[in-house]
């Protein structure tokens, strides 16, 4: 079975679906928050020139998706799957920011539940990825009851980073009936 990419996924609380080039200025209002990219390896995507540039490069992905409150439509946030190995049967989920006025609540973990649950319906394992100073990051992905494995380099727009590596696998997932999510 292929991987999904672009999934509609809802709870009835916040929905996942398709980014599209018509979502730029409300994607914006969320990523225009300086303080929301201040634990982040590109710090000045605040800036409407530089999140253009990586709203482009999400639109090029055909992978990237929108966050939504379901009944509202408005948007706070975005992530997309990448790095997808059939062989393997593993996935990343990443790129994913939301506003700051949805920090500490549920929202991150009512996103990664239906994106986690809908990966596991074509992979064994999930990768999660946090920039090394990104500490606030890296707690969500220990509260999503991921392990750290590795740290490993990328080559991204803004040169070689370094990241945390982090993984859920299907079966210790499933098999932890995990509270977490």
């Amino acid at each position: 079975m292929a991987f999904d990419f672009i999934p509609d996924l809802s709870d009835g609380v916040i929905s996942i679906s398709l980014l599209n080039k018509n979502d730029f200025e409300l994607l914006y209002e969320v990523a225009s928050d300086k303080l929301l990219w201040a634990g982040h390896p590109s710090k000045n995507r605040y800036k409407r020139n530089i999140f253009k540039q990586w709203f482009d490069d999400a639109l090029s992905s055909n992978h990237a998706l929108k966050i939504s409150e379901t009944k509202t439509g408005k948007i706070v946030g975005s992530s997309r799957y990448y790095e997808y190995d059939s062989e393997k049967k593993e996935v990343a989920i990443g790129y994913t920011f939301i506003g700051r006025a949805y920090w500490g609540g549920e929202t991150n973990k009512r996103v990664k539940k239906m994106m986690i649950d809908h990966a596991f319906e074509t992979v064994n394992k999930i990768w999660l990825h946090a920039d090394p100073t990104n500490i606030r990051s890296q707690k969500a992905i220990k509260k999503l009851g991921a392990s750290f494995t590795h740290i490993e380099r990328k080559i991204l727009s803004n040169g070689v980073e370094e990241y945390y590596c982090y993984e859920i696998s299907k079966q210790r997932h499933y098999s932890s009936n995990s509270k977490r999510l």
